[in-house]
């Protein structure tokens, strides 16, 4: 729903719901935020502003507590965005509509947050440099704490190209590059072919506009998730195996070491 839209009441909802103002697209959002409660809709809540990233791109939701006014605190398992661009966060029992207008706070799972930042960054450089070196279209990709995957449209595929892969993206990491965002209007866009990584998924649109992701000096990517500060947090990138899933099309499973503490979250 775009700004001036009319607020939505969903069916078996109390409250209205307007669009949710996402806080973890901002630079700096920590990992709370204070909001206020607009709609209920049986184990879901909606608030005014949430710093929970709603799933999307291969990055799952996160999940953490919102504590309501100076008593209860709620378990968050997930949450997800719905198609007004309200993000709805799931918990386990049912929530009382009295809920509605109050004030909360916000608290992510932080540990969660972090290893999905870390990870969503490193694909970032690695599918970078499988389109630029080789040609290799991203065809999917699922993001995981421990493990990530991500598949190529890709040809040839060895362990001497694996080896090449890792020594190119590590060479990346260890540049301590920043990693920032930003936006660009619809229409650049669409003129912009080196924005995307994949030719079957489009990045989402927002009031007109497509978030960028840049690794300064390496690449710049539309992407609606979350990464770190910079290349030097998220740590070190081993391909641990790999799977045809077709023809041309290659499946690689990856892990990170710990970095220690300097990932932060963008």
């Amino acid at each position: 729903m775009g700004r001036g839209a009319r607020p939505q009441v969903r069916a078996g909802a109390t409250g209205v719901a307007r669009k949710t103002e996402r806080l973890y697209l901002e630079p700096g959002h920590g990992f709370g935020a204070q909001a206020r409660v607009v709609a209920v809709n049986e184990r879901a809540l909606a608030f005014d502003r949430t710093c929970f990233y709603p799933g999307g791109g291969g990055q799952p939701s996160d999940d953490g507590t919102v504590k309501i006014g100076d008593g209860e605190t709620l378990e968050i398992v997930s949450a997800h965005a719905d198609a007004d661009d309200v993000v709805w966060h799931v918990t386990p029992s049912l929530l009382s509509p009295a809920l509605v207008g109050q004030d909360a706070t916000l608290a992510l799972n932080r540990a969660w947050r972090l290893a999905l930042t870390r990870h969503h960054t490193v694909l970032h450089v690695l599918n970078t440099i499988a389109l630029r070196d080789y040609g290799g279209w991203i065809t999917g990709v699922q993001i995981g704490i421990d493990q990530s995957r991500i598949d190529f449209k890709l040809e040839g595929l060895s362990a001497a190209l694996c080896g090449e892969l890792e020594a190119k993206v590590n060479e990346v990491l260890a540049g301590d590059r920043p990693v920032t965002a930003y936006y660009v209007s619809e229409d650049e866009f669409r003129t912009r072919g080196d924005l995307l990584r994949t030719l079957e998924a489009r990045p989402p649109v927002s009031d007109g506009r497509v978030r960028v992701v840049e690794i300064e000096g390496f690449d710049a990517q539309a992407c609606g998730g979350t990464h770190v500060d910079t290349t030097a947090a998220v740590g070190h990138f081993t391909i641990v195996r790999t799977e045809n899933k077709g023809r041309i099309n290659k499946r690689l499973y990856v892990r990170l070491d710990d970095p220690g503490s300097r990932a932060e979250g963008r």
